[in-house]
């Protein structure tokens, strides 16, 4: 006779910021893989932003992912998303 299977018990979702913090270290961790197999920072970027961009549209709509994306030019002068560079 067999024995049932015993499964782990779930784990409880994480809160938004740990989600957003584990998300960035999975796609630091498969950036700096494909930086070591050679592929250029440039085709990893657009093709990141494509994939971000899809998966907004495909949960949210292309209207309310061009109205988020219009904030974009503003965000990006005011530093927003440079690294490493200190700003006073």
């Amino acid at each position: 006779m067999s024995q049932p299977i015993s499964y782990a018990p779930a784990r409880a979702p994480l809160p938004d910021h740990e989600q957003k913090k584990a998300a960035l270290n999975y796609l630091n961790e498969a950036w700096a893989e494909a930086r070591h197999d050679g592929i250029d920072g440039d085709c990893l970027a657009q093709a990141s932003l494509f994939a971000a961009l899809a998966e907004l549209v495909g949960t949210y709509g292309e209207d309310a992912v061009a109205k988020f994306v219009e904030g974009f030019p503003g965000r990006i002068r005011n530093g927003e998303f440079s690294v490493g560079i200190s700003r006073q």
